[in-house]
């Protein structure tokens, strides 16, 4: 069965929502903007099996959450707040929602920077040293050495950007318009969430 198309600008819609709160970001927008950013990584199969094992669970856990306590789990902020206040980063037998999303701000750092190199690039340029450089650059960093190791070797067998475009994108002519706006609106909720992170001191959570 075929992948569903990933849409660009279905993902700088959602991310655009987000940042609806003040200082803040909404946790439902989110969701729906990385759900699409997952099709992009199912879409490239096996080469970014390193990344996209376990996206789909990380935000399983969040819609979960979210569903037992909707108005807790609304924002970024509020999420927390009160994963702090009720002593639950740490609480054994319980999946933190403040841990969860670390991992997906990470994942997103990733794939932010790859299709920034990837948008520099000629049509028929390869896209695995823009790869490699994004992921040495982020993800990497996360990653203990046999992931770093299979996930480099994956990457070998990136296709061009043309190639690339065409496999994962419905319009790739209207993503190489939109992948400008789509990366600026992108870097916002990355920024908002990272400093978030940084306030609440939680960029250590294990």
């Amino acid at each position: 069965m075929s992948c569903e198309k990933f849409d660009l600008a279905r993902v700088q819609q959602c991310f655009e929502e987000c940042l609806h709160e003040e200082e803040d970001v909404q946790i439902e927008a989110y969701i729906k903007g990385y759900l699409e950013l997952y099709k992009f990584f199912t879409a490239m199969g096996t080469v970014f099996g390193f990344v996209s094992s376990d996206i789909k669970s990380k935000i399983d856990i969040l819609e979960e959450l979210r569903k037992m306590e909707m108005e807790k789990y609304f924002s970024v902020k509020t999420m927390m707040m009160h994963e702090r206040d009720s002593d639950l980063l740490e609480k054994k037998n319980f999946v933190s929602g403040s841990r969860t999303l670390l991992r997906l701000h990470r994942g997103l750092d990733f794939l932010r920077d790859f299709l920034r190199r990837l948008s520099e690039l000629d049509g028929e340029e390869n896209t695995c040293a823009a790869c490699r450089t994004a992921y040495n650059e982020t993800l990497a960093h996360f990653h203990p050495w046999l992931i770093q190791k299979g996930a480099v070797m994956a990457m070998y067998a990136m296709p061009t950007k043309n190639n690339l475009l065409n496999k994962v994108c419905a319009d790739p002519e209207k993503a190489v318009l939109i992948l400008p706006d789509m990366l600026q609106v992108t870097d916002q909720v990355y920024d908002r969430v990272h400093e978030l992170y940084t306030v609440h001191d939680l960029h250590s959570l294990p």
